[in-house]
């Protein structure tokens, strides 16, 4: 089953999928969505995909941003952000820019960091050449 919510991207929360609703297959929504039942299949979201405390997701998760709170077993995609909320519980893989990880998350899965250059002002890592040209420079100004 493919069901696709439609209505244009405003950050507005546009689908529900109450606490009682459980649903299978892939979920392909225009706009933000957020999970308090049980999706078992995929998510596809062009905005915000949030999954409440008493969510349950047996999926992988595409969105802008993903917000998790409760239960997933599946690949998480965020091309923006994504966080993990306090009681939330993951089994899979991430790929996001962006990760916030509050204290009492539990994960289990690898991480891949997009864009891994720190917008921080941070030094990159010393190549070994350039250490051994510093040297060399260094060497000579000390013998001259």
């Amino acid at each position: 089953m493919k069901y696709s919510a439609s209505k244009s991207d405003s950050g507005v929360m546009n689908t529900i999928i109450g606490k009682d609703t459980v649903f299978n297959g892939t979920l392909d929504v225009k706009g933000a969505v957020r999970v308090d039942g049980t999706v078992k299949g995929k998510i596809i979201c062009t905005d915000t995909v949030t999954v409440g405390v008493s969510g349950y997701v047996e999926a992988d998760v595409e969105g802008q941003a993903v917000v998790i709170a409760g239960k997933v077993v599946g690949n998480l995609n965020a091309s923006e952000r994504l966080e993990l909320q306090a009681k939330s519980d993951i089994e899979g893989d991430i790929k996001t820019k962006s990760l916030v990880v509050e204290q009492g998350a539990i994960f289990s899965g690898s991480c891949h960091m997009k864009d891994g250059q720190s917008k921080f002002g941070f030094l990159p890592p010393e190549k070994e050449e350039d250490t051994i040209q510093e040297q060399t420079v260094e060497k000579e100004r000390v013998e001259n």
